[in-house]
């Protein structure tokens, strides 16, 4: 019986990135996603809306290797403290983001940080087509990679397939087999960055396509 991989068409409606090979990359730099299967539990509406808008979704991932404020979320995404704040808001409402330990700040102010709480990889449907949650993390890649620069896209391929029931549950097993290798986000948010690594990021989409007529 063919296994998945080899069920995979070989130049058949590829759009292909090239790119040259990487021998290591740091930890995993997405948050959605990486909690194992047991801790996970299904998005409410507030949580889902929370995180359809790609704003919200780039404020977490910068908050997530260190804590910001509130100024700079705004001067790093380009937008007015006031809009920030409210997006700021909404995900302390909802858990996605913690305020730590108030800090001196410049010309005598005082500033709140707020790190990233890793809640939004222990949720089914925190990266769905309903409530534009999927919309939101696909405009939030597309700007996180040209905000990189040159360079950044480092292997991109979409590909059609045909697969059998029990191929497609060997493709989902490989593809979660290969995340496994990586820390959950909970590791990810308590360990140390490795000496010598570099932030890569990583989004894996596998979904269904409209049935041919």
């Amino acid at each position: 019986m063919p296994s998945a991989a080899a069920a995979l068409p070989v130049n058949s409606g590829r759009d292909a990135v090239p790119a040259p090979a990487v021998e290591s990359a740091g930890p995993p730099a997405d948050p959605v996603g990486l909690a194992a299967p047991a801790t996970r539990r299904r998005a409410t509406l507030q949580e889902a809306r929370a995180l359809a808008h790609p704003l919200r979704v780039r404020a977490l991932r910068l908050c997530l290797d260190q804590a910001r404020t509130n100024s700079e979320l705004a001067a790093a995404l380009g937008q007015r403290p006031a809009t920030m704040l409210y997006h700021v808001r909404t995900l302390l409402q909802t858990g996605f983001l913690a305020a730590e330990p108030s800090r001196p700040g410049p010309r005598g102010t005082v500033e709140k940080p707020y790190r990233a709480t890793g809640k939004s990889a222990r949720l089914d449907g925190a990266m769905s087509s309903a409530g534009g949650t999927l919309r939101a993390v696909f405009d939030a890649v597309a700007a996180e990679v040209d905000e990189a620069g040159p360079g950044a896209l480092l292997e991109g391929t979409r590909m059609p397939v045909w697969l059998r029931p029990d191929q497609l549950d060997e493709l989902m097993a490989q593809i979660r087999a290969m995340l496994a290798k990586f820390p959950s986000v909970d590791e990810y948010l308590s360990c140390e960055v490795p000496e010598g690594a570099d932030p890569y990021a990583l989004l894996v989409v596998l979904h269904k396509r409209a049935a041919e007529t």
